[in-house]
């Protein structure tokens, strides 16, 4: 039997609703919820979006770091990606794996950058020019931390970022970081950001502070979306 005839039939048998558990940080410590597989569709859904948004198509490339750990907005990334057919490869976020991310950079020539963190780029500077090496690079979605080091080196980078149970996306205006305001309902209290699960989510979520610092932008953004926006204070 080939592979395609094996994946056709195993998307005929029944399966637990159940995709994945989500644990996330939170100002009180580690919490746990459930991510199905309905829900997924429905994160990998808005990730094409906002990607589409950075101009993403088919026939370009992208290049992905992401930990193991983090497969609940991975998996919605790495979905999007598929759904756009831009082929990908995927290096360790952590700065050990640095030199993967330098030869799929060199040999994808990629039109995005996905995921980078401060750890990566840490590694690369001893070997590299930061800025030249991803100033030509059309899109580069970047982590909080490491959002200012590009930056400052000439490189035009947005912000991607786990924000507790959520994936907070920048589009181009890079005006802040968007949430899906369909799945999740996000606060702010005393310069931290709060979180509640919206009413589609199957796993109950009240109001939580995440302990991360921040402020929260509602409102229509130039992009055309009204998906609210985070500030993340270590992006700046």
């Amino acid at each position: 039997m080939a592979r395609a005839d094996t994946l056709a039939r195993a998307r005929t048998l029944d399966h637990p609703e159940l995709a994945y558990l989500l644990r996330f940080s939170t100002a009180d410590g580690v919490r746990d919820l459930e991510l199905t597989w309905a829900e997924l569709a429905r994160d990998t859904e808005w990730a094409t979006a906002r990607l589409r948004q950075h101009g993403l198509a088919a026939g370009q490339r992208a290049l992905l770091t992401a930990s193991g750990f983090e497969g609940f907005w991975g998996l919605a990334v790495v979905g999007a990606l598929r759904a756009l057919k831009v082929p990908y490869g995927i290096a360790e976020a952590m700065g050990w794996d640095h030199r993967r991310t330098a030869v799929f950079h060199r040999e994808l020539t990629p039109h995005a950058v996905i995921g980078l963190s401060a750890q990566t780029l840490e590694g690369l500077s001893g070997s590299a020019d930061i800025g030249e090496m991803f100033r030509s690079t059309p899109v580069v979605l970047a982590r909080p931390a490491a959002v200012p080091v590009l930056r400052a080196a000439g490189v035009t980078a947005s912000v991607i970022s786990a924000v507790g149970p959520a994936l907070a996306l920048e589009c181009p205006e890079r005006k802040g970081a968007h949430v899906n305001a369909a799945e999740w309902r996000f606060g702010e209290r005393d310069g931290q950001l709060t979180v509640a699960a919206g009413e589609r989510r199957t796993s109950h979520l009240p109001e939580t502070p995440l302990g991360i610092t921040g402020r929260l932008v509602a409102g229509r953004c130039g992009c055309g979306s009204d998906d609210p926006r985070v500030l993340l204070a270590e992006a700046n």
